[in-house]
């Protein structure tokens, strides 16, 4: 009774990072349309996540277990320069290209960086799975391409930007077994030392004037939803039913991000869009369930 009712938690831990990232598409996409920055988004991310971060490392001190080139590395590869070309992405293309973009593809460079960097097997499954994957994106691209010669293109490519930045992490952080107290210390209270002080001093700031609401939702949701509780409930249900599970259900993402921009946003996407949806959903279950 007790492994079902461990198997049932992490299944709705899983399932819930898949809401918290679906929301978090929609909740940025929306708050680029205010007079907030990008520059405060990432503000918010660093510096309110490092509030929860900065005791547990202090206590952990997991600086002790980690080299300064490792550290140096983790900390660029989550920085300002990954965040603001997700954050830069959502201004120029919708809720449901960042899904596409960021979340299926990342399973296709991991896959991608694994073989070479990890010498990892491949197996013909996820060759086609990233197939489809790639596929699916190129009509995405050309439908964003003749909607009125849009410039969503631009947004696709920071996305794609921001998936290889985190992709090259996620390899690096298997390779170099990267603990979450690592992870907290680079991600979010180093990258907080070291954006700030920019951040303030020498980048605009919108948050003046903003809505009480808006405020409270995007400094909530940017500081603490996806990089601190998604983090640890996809944790959490990597080791309650495995991490084959978990990336699958991930899979979910960019589907549901792009039903909740149509409902939320009113961002609907054309025929190619949604035929797009249809392709990458299995090429990503195909790729990271190894095994068919």
């Amino acid at each position: 009774m007790k492994l079902n009712n461990s198997y049932f938690l992490g299944l709705l831990a899983g399932i819930s990072v898949v809401f918290i990232w679906s929301f978090w598409l929609v909740v940025t996409r929306s708050g680029v349309g205010s007079t907030l920055t990008i520059y405060d988004f990432a503000a918010f991310r660093y510096g309110l996540s490092s509030i929860i971060a900065l005791p547990i490392i202090l206590y952990f001190k997991p600086w002790r277990t980690i080299s300064l080139f490792r550290i140096c590395v983790v900390t660029f590869l989550l920085g300002p320069v990954y965040i603001l070309c997700v954050f830069s992405g959502f201004i120029y293309a919708p809720a449901a290209h960042g899904g596409i973009f960021m979340n299926a593809l990342m399973p296709v460079i991991t896959l991608f960086l694994g073989f070479f960097l990890l010498k990892q097997r491949v197996y013909l499954q996820q060759v086609l799975g990233a197939a489809l994957i790639l596929f699916g994106s190129f009509l995405v691209v050309f439908e964003g391409l003749n909607l009125s010669f849009s410039n969503t293109w631009v947004g696709d490519l920071l996305f794609v930007t921001g998936a290889i930045f985190f992709s090259i992490y996620v390899v690096l952080s298997r390779l170099w077994n990267i603990t979450m107290t690592q992870l907290l210390l680079c991600g979010s209270v180093l990258n907080a030392l070291l954006y700030l002080p920019i951040w303030w001093f020498l980048l605009p700031h919108g948050y003046v004037g903003v809505p009480r609401n808006i405020l409270a939702l995007q400094m909530i949701y940017q500081g603490f939803v996806p990089n601190l509780i998604g983090i640890f409930f996809i944790t959490y249900a990597s080791q309650k039913i495995g991490s084959s599970s978990i990336s699958a259900i991930l899979s979910g993402v960019p589907p549901i991000g792009a039903i909740l921009g149509l409902i939320i946003l009113n961002e609907t996407l054309g025929f190619y869009g949604w035929l797009s949806l249809f392709l990458i959903t299995p090429g990503i279950l195909a790729v990271v369930l190894k095994k068919g």
